[in-house]
């Protein structure tokens, strides 16, 4: 059994093999000793993408990601560095080090049953008026107890748990708070909502008011050890299997809806808990769904129609870069060659009802016949805008109208299809058509403007960053990882001691290469134990895979010529410093003040200094 976190991530390792791992998401052909495909992590047409065998690494040298067989788990499957690591110990039948995060654990774990006891007091405790309440929400006894739901009174909780639990754990489980150096039930007078995580176990509540007047509506657990409302979504444990099945999810936006839908046969729906949607709360639908198709379904008034819009440009932000967002049906245009980072339709019932009203109202069929029906979020955007042209009164109306409707037409790619939008706009708003056509073309010119200025600024940046100094050092630190070097990891630590390293995190891969010289066999093992060391440090990983790429360019050199490579970068580098210094005095030489006597003496001496340093440059 591995003693150290490290440990096993070795053992999980070397149980990868990394063409197995990406070829899962890459289609891969041999060519010399590696394996080249198209990259997953941006749209090209011919393969960048590397993996190297040997190594056990990936490369892509269009779009610069790399790292090793848990990097690309981890990258393309959205998934944290630890979620990664039990999920294999569990494949291979390996065992979590006995002091791995014990205390941690242990309190976990006693949250863990305080949420479940409390559960269970909540739900014997329903009874009464709130228990009538649900019967008239159209929610059967099976309902409430498939779902758990439950009544804090106005008080009992405390009472009842503090004798098989701590106060500490009862407050870090969120079911108490202190007032006035005593314990409280934090929810008092609510319908209990248990919210389960991906395995259904209960690790927070949300609360319903019942009170006439009461504040607020709904209340929810805070954050705690074992519960992240920014990484959990109601309904996802019941909801997963049917998310997978039918490759498609429906986000909603309450414990109600979810509840509703779920209870009718709509089992592939979800919510945020009491908070808006997040990038973790996609990445984590995108592990269920491999089509990325997510209906959104709020509220049909104003705010649920902003909330749609709010949470589409979330998602889009959160899947940019892996291709386009799906803008059209193939009854428009045949499309079977594309690839969709995502799909995203609204079911927009016009009834102006949430989804657990229309459902408990009009049936579950009638809901299913929306979703069916359900028009792409282009769509919906675009014909919600045309609608507001009965409201339109001025001719300044009709262009705030126009201005907000061409973002909307700018974003579909397709001429064909653009061109029918623009002409069903144009009609539908007596505006003339090239004008508006002008207008999208404006916008698109700015667009181009603003993308190659911000082309501009990335290369002024990597060209800032990567100088010549920063080269020397990526080249120095990339001897370390050379197949088979002539010389020994301590002759090249020893060579690179004699320089000091800048940037934080050329620092942090130094010192780690420093600590790894003596106890490495060989440069595989180097590599790992750098990928472990920084496995949640993505910017440090993505220098390492730049360092082995680098190191490529000094395999099977002679000694002397290794050597020689050594020597030069150093000099380079104490030269880069040399000319910063001198640069840094040749400033102060101009800026200083003629007038002042000591002023004069101190430009005096800067002249003798630059003289001198000019002369050790020549």
């Amino acid at each position: 059994m591995a003693t150290t976190l490290e440990e096993l991530t070795s053992q999980i390792k070397d149980r990868l093999d990394i063409v197995d791992v990406v070829s899962r998401q890459v289609i891969l052909k041999k060519s010399g000793s590696h394996f080249w495909g198209l990259c997953p992590f941006h749209k090209e047409k011919t393969p960048s993408f590397s993996v190297n065998p040997s190594l056990g690494i990936y490369k892509c040298f269009g779009c610069g990601e790399g790292g090793d067989s848990l990097s690309f788990i981890m990258k393309t499957e959205n998934k944290d560095f630890m979620d990664v690591i039990k999920e294999y110990a569990e494949r291979f039948n390996l065992q979590m080090p006995d002091n791995f995060k014990k205390t941690d654990k242990s309190l976990k774990d006693e949250l863990m049953k305080a949420c479940s006891a409390a559960a269970e007091f909540y739900k014997r405790n329903l009874s009464g008026e709130p228990l009538k309440y649900l019967h008239e929400r159209g929610m059967t006894d099976e309902i409430i107890d498939k779902f758990g739901l439950g009544l804090a009174g106005n008080s009992g909780l405390y009472e009842k748990l503090k004798n098989t639990f701590t106060a500490d754990v009862l407050e870090k489980a969120g079911l108490v708070i202190e007032r006035d150096g005593r314990y409280i039930d934090r929810f008092r007078n609510r319908i209990i909502i248990p919210i389960q995580n991906e395995n259904g176990e209960t690790v927070a509540f949300g609360a319903r008011a019942i009170e006439k007047d009461q504040t607020p509506k709904y209340l929810n657990s805070p954050d705690s050890l074992i519960y992240n409302k920014s990484k959990l979504l109601y309904g996802l444990f019941t909801a997963k299997d049917a998310i997978k099945s039918e490759d498609c999810v429906i986000l909603m936006e309450g414990y109600f809806d979810v509840i509703a839908a779920q209870s009718h046969g709509i089992e592939n729906c979800v919510a945020s808990c009491g908070t808006s949607l997040t990038p973790d709360h996609i990445k984590l639908l995108s592990r269920y769904t491999q089509s990325r198709k997510i209906y959104l379904s709020f509220d049909t008034d104003s705010a649920g129609q902003k909330a749609t819009n709010r949470n589409a440009e979330l998602i889009k932000e959160a899947f940019e870069g892996l291709g386009n967002i799906k803008q059209f049906d193939e009854s428009y245009i045949s499309s079977t060659e594309d690839k969709y980072a995502c799909e995203i339709r609204v079911i927009s019932p016009p009834e102006g009802k949430d989804p657990d009203e229309f459902i408990r109202s009009t049936g579950a069929a009638s809901y299913k016949k929306y979703m069916e029906h359900a028009p792409l979020l282009i769509d919906f955007q675009f014909n919600n805008l045309l609608n507001e042209k009965n409201t339109l009164k001025t001719p300044q109306d009709k262009v705030k109208l126009v201005k907000k409707l061409i973002p909307v037409l700018h974003e579909i790619r397709n001429e064909i299809i653009r061109g029918e939008y623009v002409r069903m706009a144009a009609a539908a708003l007596d505006i003339d058509e090239n004008s508006l056509l002008l207008e999208i073309r404006k916008m698109n010119d700015a667009h181009i403007v603003q993308t190659v200025n911000n082309e501009d600024r990335i290369v002024t940046i990597v060209t800032k960053s990567s100088g010549e100094e920063e080269k020397a050092q990526k080249n120095l630190l990339s001897l370390f990882l050379v197949t088979n070097p002539p010389i020994s990891y301590g002759e090249i630590k020893e060579m690179t001691d004699r320089v000091g390293f800048s940037g934080e995190t050329l620092i942090n891969v130094k010192s780690t290469l420093d600590k790894l010289a003596n106890t490495v066999k060989n440069t595989r093992e180097a590599i790992e134990q750098l990928y472990s060391q920084f496995a949640q440090d993505e910017d440090t990983r993505k220098i390492i895979t730049e360092l082995i790429s680098v190191s490529e360019a000094f395999q099977n050199l002679t000694r002397q010529d290794f050597t020689t490579v050594v020597e030069e970068n150093i000099k380079r580098l104490n030269r880069c410093r040399e000319e910063k210094e001198y640069a840094k005095n040749r400033e102060l030489y101009k800026s200083v003040n003629n007038d002042d006597e000591k002023a004069r003496q101190e430009q005096l001496k800067l002249r003798d200094n630059i003289m001198n340093r000019r002369q050790l440059n020549d």
